[in-house]
């Protein structure tokens, strides 16, 4: 994932974009930059490395190095950012949040142009680099977004910093949100990815970005270059996972989604033979809390967080890394695990190689049983438009690495995996069974889609759920998706020229 952060102030604004983008860390652990215009009009970037140190740690010397009243910064998943870019447009910094699934190709048609692009480690294209190529292609910056934008298999949500101020846009669909904030004794405006950024900063939340809008900020100003669009698909991982407790997207509270989803977990479940409910650290204490306050079961912490160093475990790339990353970072409590039946509860079983291991350690510290809920569906489908998880094949998955052994073959049939999808189904129950098996559960449960969406409180045609049952709108390769895409329309956007006072 990812996460960024700007402010347009009248005074220096650094440290409200130093602190800012701090608070998306819990997005992801690769890079961690920042760009600031000056004084003079010039424009001071520094960009480091934070796999092994904190954002604070790294950028903290930015702070006397530099001053101005307009900044912008990011926690990246991968490519290194803010990128500072030099055309015919001007000069600007840009900072982007996405996933292209059509790099190579996007690529490749640039190359018969001339145009050339620098690699990063690994032989990847820098998908910031390609946006910016992209957006350069047009006459001005505006139609410059709106043809990266359409260009793209995927999402980018961006900010643009120019001539002391800032351009902010929201994915094509509204993948990813984004928000504005002002703040009132000074006339700064703010933009972020995460709501819980505005109000340390003395921040107070105006909007959030609808899919596809694109904004200006300046003080005291927020001027709208294009309208949204009507097909809204913001990911529904941000309520399961993502989304910092604190932080409301599309106007619904992460922590509460969590809580109401846990409680409908349980309802209905076999918790009678259950002495504590647990959380696996962090996204899923809330769930976990949920689902205690309904079955009336104590809420007790079999496994506490190392917080000060070890980061979220789906980031790192490499297996061997998140499962030493996802091992070291939980400290088993003995007292609160040995002969007692524990039931947990965890935002999502996306490979589950981390959970098989947490339930093999507390066997050996005593368990009687380990059961486990998951807060959300099977995850099926690899995602198109974020970087969530850096899976490398579909088999990475749990859910398609028992279909496949059930099935003797991977299936690709998308009737067949509708069946697998649908809770209840023959398929299904044996597709949990066979996950269950090779975590060494006692039992295994997981949310029906239907109950997240509840929980979370918005329509299903205005949520992405492709990861849970292959549902694309933007496609319309289904019966469902044609409906949901023939009811709102596609956004085919407006320029406009209205400025309004923040």
């Amino acid at each position: 994932m990812g996460g960024f952060f700007g402010v347009v102030s009248a005074s220096n604004c650094v440290r409200e974009v130093f602190y800012g983008t701090d608070y998306h860390s819990h997005l992801g652990t690769r890079r961690g930059g920042m760009a600031v215009q000056t004084e003079d009009g010039s424009i001071r970037r520094r960009i480091h490395d934070i796999t092994n140190s904190q954002f604070k740690t790294k950028l903290e010397p930015i702070l006397s190095e530099c001053s101005g009243k307009c900044a912008i910064g990011i926690i990246s998943d991968v490519e290194d950012q803010p990128l500072l870019v030099s055309s015919r447009l001007g000069t600007y910094a840009i900072v982007t949040v996405g996933k292209i699934e059509n790099i190579r190709e996007l690529a490749e048609e640039s190359y018969r142009t001339g145009t050339f692009f620098s690699e990063m480690s690994g032989g990847e294209l820098n998908p910031t680099e390609m946006i910016a190529s992209l957006i350069n292609q047009k006459p001005d910056i505006i139609q410059g977004i709106q043809h990266a934008m359409d260009s793209i298999k995927g999402s980018c949500s961006l900010l643009i910093m120019i001539d002391g101020k800032i351009i902010a846009a929201r994915d094509k669909y509204g993948r990813t949100p984004v928000s504005l904030a002002k703040r009132n004794e000074d006339g700064a405006v703010g933009v972020a990815m995460e709501t819980s950024a505005f109000p340390n900063l003395d921040f107070t939340f105006l909007r959030d970005l609808g899919p596809g809008e694109i904004v200006q900020l300046s003080v005291n100003a927020i001027r709208q270059l294009k309208k949204p669009g009507t097909l809204n698909q913001i990911c529904s991982f941000f309520w399961v996972y993502f989304g910092y407790p604190s932080s409301n997207f599309e106007g619904i509270n992460t922590e509460s989604s969590r809580y109401r989803n846990g409680r409908t977990i349980a309802e209905g479940d076999d918790y009678e033979d259950i002495d504590s409910i647990c959380g696996i650290p962090d996204s899923g204490v809330a769930h976990a809390i949920g689902y205690s306050n309904a079955s009336g079961k104590p809420y007790q912490r079999a496994l506490v967080k190392y917080t000060p160093t070890w980061p979220r475990s789906f980031t790192p790339q490499n297996q061997a890394a998140r499962n030493l990353v996802a091992r070291m970072k939980l400290i088993p409590v003995e007292e609160q695990i040995r002969d007692k039946r524990l039931l947990f509860l965890d935002d999502s079983i996306v490979r589950g190689t981390q959970f098989k291991d947490i339930a093999r350690r507390l066997y050996e510290r005593g368990a009687k049983a380990v059961h486990l809920r998951s807060a959300s569906p099977p995850i099926m489908f690899p995602c198109k438009f974020l970087n969530f998880s850096r899976s490398r094949s579909t088999l990475d998955l749990a859910a398609p690495r028992a279909v496949e052994l059930l099935e003797g073959h991977p299936v690709e049939d998308p009737e067949l995996l509708k069946k697998y999808t649908t809770e209840g189904t023959e398929q299904y129950n044996a597709m949990v069974e066979v996950i269950r098996k090779e975590l060494g559960l006692a039992t295994l449960k997981y949310q029906t889609l239907e109950k997240l969406i509840a929980a979370i409180g918005l329509p299903k045609e205005r949520l992405c759920t492709y990861c849970y049952d292959g549902c694309d709108p933007t496609s319309g390769e289904c019966p469902a998706c044609r409906k949901i895409k023939e009811s709102l329309g596609k956004s085919k956007g407006a320029k406009g020229t209205k400025e309004k006072k923040a």
